[in-house]
């Protein structure tokens, strides 16, 4: 018989976030977990704003030392950033909030400019690259000690990354339940003891509709998009909060939107943000796990994840006799 799954649903992170529980795990409820989860959420949410001037960020941003002291949480992140750089070669860039403030995003967004209209009024589209001296490779972080030391002027910017991160931390914290999916502000993170298949809905950023659904167990799922957080800046131009790194300006590339499956939800996060980034001729090589890239004219295109070998399966492929090759002369 299934067990009923407990579901917290709350405004966290500019957004909505989700915490669904099922079963006990040791001597703790799904209950009890989840809303711990949405406890914790709310907590690193505080911690972790940008917005906040008081938040431990914010403080770290501020702080003039080269060497700063932080919490453990803070400095994972912190080798989260440089991780990111690194596996997408530099197209993923936590360090450009001064350019990001420069753009226009210095506070929450609650009304988006329409798609239509940013990509209307946009520049000609081309790929992302990579600064030639990225902030990223100027941080160090020694986890042990909880420091982070970086160059003067570099600060960093937690957007997609954090909730990527925080999703996998609380999955790894859920795992002995029977099953649980975490939503953070839109980066998932599936699985469970007993993980059952769920539909994980892609939706378009020009109507809303369903492009497609994909039936997962586990593992994670990230969208990265410009349809939600864009404005015009001073100058009127559309803006957005994917930047270029090369140029410090919002990219527009041909590409609108990238759903990415993963392992975790913060290696999809990335790969999410570098498919999107790269364009169109080089994004399906950032998804080799499946996902969905959505391009300027509202057309989108789907890939599948590879197909799973069951245990039961190579055995059976083991014993089965071998079919005769033809070799050639």
């Amino acid at each position: 018989m299934s067990q009923a799954e407990v579901i917290e649903e709350f405004d966290c992170f500019g957004s909505r976030c989700a915490v669904l529980v099922s079963g006990r795990a040791r001597d703790r409820s799904a209950r009890d977990a989840g809303q711990l989860a949405r406890r914790t959420l709310l907590a690193w949410h505080g911690r972790f704003s940008r917005f906040i001037p008081g938040s431990e960020l914010s403080l770290l941003n501020a702080d003039p030392r080269t060497v700063v002291p932080v919490g453990a949480l803070m400095a994972r992140f912190a080798q989260t950033v440089r991780t990111a750089g690194s596996l997408s070669r530099g197209l993923v860039d936590a360090t450009l909030l001064d350019e990001i403030e420069s753009a226009g995003y210095v506070r929450d967004l609650h009304a988006a400019l329409p798609l239509a209209i940013a990509l209307e009024l946009a520049p000609a589209r081309r790929p992302a690259r990579a600064r030639a001296f990225p902030g990223w490779q100027q941080l160090e972080v020694d986890l042990a000690a909880c420091t982070v030391t970086r160059a003067p002027g570099v600060r960093l910017d937690s957007g997609g990354l954090v909730k990527g991160l925080f999703a996998d931390i609380l999955a790894a914290r859920l795992v002995s339940h029977p099953r649980y999916a975490i939503n953070c502000a839109g980066d998932l993170a599936l699985g469970g003891s007993e993980a059952a298949l769920r539909p994980v809905k892609v939706e378009s950023p020009f109507d809303g509709r369903t492009l497609h659904t994909f039936n997962l167990r586990e593992g994670g799922v990230a969208t990265s998009g410009i349809g939600r957080r864009s404005w015009l800046d001073r100058s009127g131009r559309p803006a957005h909060h994917l930047l270029d790194p090369a140029s410090g300006r919002p990219a527009f590339t041909g590409i609108v939107q990238v759903t990415a499956i993963a392992p975790g939800a913060l290696s999809a996060e990335i790969h999410a943000k570098a498919a999107l980034l790269s364009g169109p001729s080089s994004a399906q090589g950032w998804l080799p796990h499946g996902g969905v890239i959505v391009y300027d004219d509202g057309s989108h295109r789907v890939i599948e994840p590879p197909p799973t070998v069951t245990l039961s399966e190579l055995s059976a492929f083991a014993q089965r006799p071998r079919t005769p090759v033809a070799q050639a002369a």
